[in-house]
């Protein structure tokens, strides 16, 4: 019988029972018989002509073939589901469960990816249309480089590596699909620039991750992360953001998670906020990772020093160090005072602040009196010069009544003019 081919691999259909040791008048024949084929004047046996039978309408990738046989039931012989075509640029490996498509030079994700992959490598490509392959960089002709529900198709799929490749942007449900079941997916440097983020959030979030438990976003230039953008991955429990350039971390970026991992190294992350520090500490099975970190070591690093202190969750704790300012520099985080700060906690700014309130009003009070006391020495004089002023204003506005009141009548004024 011959076998069935389907992408490189044979199927080899099983025969009819007692088709191989039966002759063609029923009787058993012996070893040597076998070997020698049909006895002279015999003719080979002959085997019912397979029916074929295409159920690709079912859903069946296979092709079936359907032998009716007198001396038994039909039996059908068949070709496995996974018995699926292999995207031409990429390498497929059915036991498996892979599909590499990796140094291609592809610009979108392949399509008819075989159903049966579990993990799917699209690496070191170009993954954004209308980008060249050579010569400066530009960006991306189509709305999007991964379309929607690009991996829908993939009910099996677990590992998911888009990493080395310059993604421009994501559909926002280019993950999504009703039983999305990956566990890993790899995007590290993959973006065009840290623009990218927001298509990538948008993603993530309605990708419905149910399934994932670490996420890569290493050396992405990532500045922000968006509000909610791990919000959904209730499973997620290794976060790796190596190398990126993130400047602060907001109070609920990592809300609601219950991590195990995360990496913060090699970013800008000058402190963190004791918002951000106290959501960390909820999740008691954190390990940290914040060396390599760009730490100024002023007022405003007191409560990341205090919680340094208090925790055990900074697994590289001891490589945390100050590299501004200068007088400061390589210092380690656990060795800084609040004397080397040049600052005070804000109970004892407080106490410093009244202290100095109660102070001024004393110098002002002892003004005041040295001021009564100085007046109260001259006070014969003042009461003169006081008589004088008040005289001087008297005569002053007496001069001017009178003046106005010349002026003001008509026959005084008569009479001055005819003596002139």
């Amino acid at each position: 019988m011959r076998s069935l081919a389907c992408g490189g691999s044979g199927f080899k259909a099983a025969e009819p029972r007692g088709s191989r040791y039966h002759g063609p008048g029923g009787g058993r024949r012996g070893p040597a018989a076998r070997r020698r084929g049909p006895a002279a004047g015999e003719s080979p046996p002959r085997w019912p002509r397979p029916l074929p039978l295409n159920l690709k309408a079912l859903g069946w990738v296979g092709s079936f073939s359907i032998m009716l046989d007198s001396s038994g039931p039909p039996f059908l012989l068949l070709a496995p589901l996974a018995c699926q075509a292999c995207p031409a640029p990429c390498e497929c490996s059915e036991p498996a469960r892979t599909v590499k498509c990796v140094l291609k030079e592809l610009s979108a994700v392949p399509a008819e990816i075989p159903g049966y992959t579990r993990n799917l490598f699209i690496t070191s490509n170009q993954i954004a249309p209308g980008v060249p392959t050579t010569g400066p960089a530009q960006p991306a002709a189509s709305p999007s480089a991964v379309e929607s529900h690009a991996f829908s198709a993939l009910p099996s799929l677990r590992y998911l590596d888009l990493s080395n490749n310059r993604l421009v942007t994501i559909h926002p449900d280019a993950f999504n699909s009703r039983n999305n079941s990956i566990r890993e997916l790899n995007l590290s440097r993959s973006f065009y620039n840290s623009s990218t983020i927001r298509p990538v959030a948008a993603a993530i979030i309605q990708g419905g991750f149910w399934s994932l438990s670490k996420l890569e976003l290493t050396n992405n230039e990532i500045v922000y992360l968006p509000l909610a953008m791990f919000s959904s991955l209730r499973s997620l429990r290794h976060l790796d953001l190596r190398n990126n350039s993130l400047v602060d971390i907001k109070n609920s970026t990592f809300a609601g998670l219950d991590l195990e991992h995360l990496d913060l190294t090699l970013n800008a992350l000058k402190t963190l906020r004791i918002e951000a520090l106290a959501e960390l500490g909820r999740q008691l099975r954190l390990r940290l990772f914040l060396k390599e970190n760009p730490f100024v070591c002023n007022c405003d690093i007191e409560d990341l020093v205090s919680w340094l202190n208090q925790s055990q969750q900074v697994a590289d704790v001891e490589k945390l160090a100050c590299v501004f300012p200068r007088h400061l520099q390589n210092t380690s985080l656990m060795d800084l005072a609040g004397a080397e700060l040049g600052c005070h906690s804000s109970q004892h700014s407080k106490n410093t602040l009244q202290t100095s309130y109660v102070f001024l009003g004393v110098v002002l009070g002892i003004i005041g009196m040295v001021f009564l006391f100085v007046l109260y020495l001259n006070r014969r004089g003042i009461k003169t010069w006081v008589n004088s002023t008040r005289d001087a204003c008297r005569n002053f506005m007496e001069e001017y009544r009178y003046r106005y009141e010349i002026d003001s009548d008509p026959h005084i004024t008569q009479v001055s003019t005819l003596d002139i």
